[in-house]
């Protein structure tokens, strides 16, 4: 806990040191929800979210990234995670980042993680988010979603995330190098300039390993398949 403690004190050191250069640039400042859906599935059905809120410069930007699960069977929030990051550029097209990630889930044990990553664009304009959380708990996590745009109005968008854990973590239903994949595909329809896109789709869900090993101790299934009505919004 003391090393968390002085990395998240560097985090706000870096944040106060840089802010004074920064402010010579216009402030700018953001919201994104990337999924605010429901998803509809064979034996319960979630609602789920993912969205990033900013504020900063070109240089240096403050990044608060909520995401969660809430099962609706159960009334209980069965993944909720809120990350407070600073993130600054190191090419034309990717960032650096840097903070703390909190993960505080019903029924589970809450947990505190140092970040370090890198976010941006590839060649091929995938957009990609690559994260190591630092712990005794640590795992990675690798994420990539693409926009296809089928017309002026109408967007395909498939996405792939893994979470890989290192070590073993049982109260949080993880065991050592069994990732977890999240894969789906979201149609959406731009209604407003971008800024509100209603979408349908298909979201899978895997275990592997020893981690799927886990969720069949508790009585839960390797994988799940949802069918997702949601929203897309940025302002």
């Amino acid at each position: 806990m003391a090393r968390l403690k002085q990395f998240f004190g560097a985090v706000v050191l870096a944040t106060t040191m840089g802010s004074v250069p920064a402010m010579a640039e216009p402030l700018q400042w953001g919201f994104q929800g990337e999924q605010f859906e429901y998803r509809f599935g064979k034996n319960e059905d979630v609602f789920a979210w993912d969205f990033d809120s900013f504020a900063g410069s070109d240089e240096r930007k403050f990044i608060w990234r909520s995401e969660g699960e809430y099962g609706l069977d159960e009334k209980a929030f069965e993944t909720l995670e809120n990350q407070a990051r600073l993130q600054v550029p190191i090419s034309p097209f990717f960032d650096a980042a840097g903070g703390v990630r909190l993960s505080t889930p019903e029924g589970g044990p809450n947990r505190v993680h140092g970040v370090l990553g890198v976010k941006g664009l590839t060649r091929q304009w995938f957009e990609v988010d690559a994260n190591l959380f630092i712990s005794d708990k640590p795992f990675a996590r690798f994420e990539a979603e693409y926009e296809a745009l089928i017309t002026n109005r109408i967007t395909l968008t498939p996405s792939l995330e893994v979470d890989l854990p290192f070590v073993d973590d049982r109260r949080a239903g993880f065991g050592a190098w069994g990732p977890k994949v999240e894969a789906g595909a979201r149609l959406s329809y731009d209604l407003v300039d971008r800024m509100l896109s209603p979408y349908i789709g298909m979201h899978y869900e895997r275990k592997f390993g020893e981690t799927g090993d886990l969720a069949r101790e508790e009585g839960e299934g390797r994988d799940a398949l949802y069918f997702v009505v949601g929203t897309k919004f940025v302002f």
